[in-house]
């Protein structure tokens, strides 16, 4: 399943690994922020969420990074890229 469909069809979570003054300027609604810096210290949180979890930040770097260490330690997740991107396939789910 890609990214697109993960989203559409509400599977996982959306992590956004900004800090969280820039989660404050805007997000994805109904995502989770963990900043970047903070994962390894919330890795049980996180552990917890629904998976897979989709990752976010403002260009898709910093999500690649979390995904690699996150991947590492058996976590399901994928890259989604900027957090813009994901909140326009986010405005693309059907609202019941």
């Amino acid at each position: 399943m890609n990214i697109e469909q993960l989203i559409t069809e509400n599977e996982g979570t959306i992590v956004d690994v900004r800090t969280s003054g820039e989660f404050m300027g805007g997000n994805v609604a109904g995502s989770v922020n963990v900043p970047l810096n903070e994962i390894p210290y919330r890795m049980d949180e996180l552990k917890n969420l629904k998976s897979p979890l989709i990752l976010c930040c403002a260009s898709g770097n910093r999500s690649g990074q979390a995904e690699g260490f996150l991947a590492a330690n058996g976590v399901s997740c994928v890259n989604g890229g900027s957090w813009m991107t994901v909140n326009y396939y986010k405005s693309l789910t059907p609202q019941l």
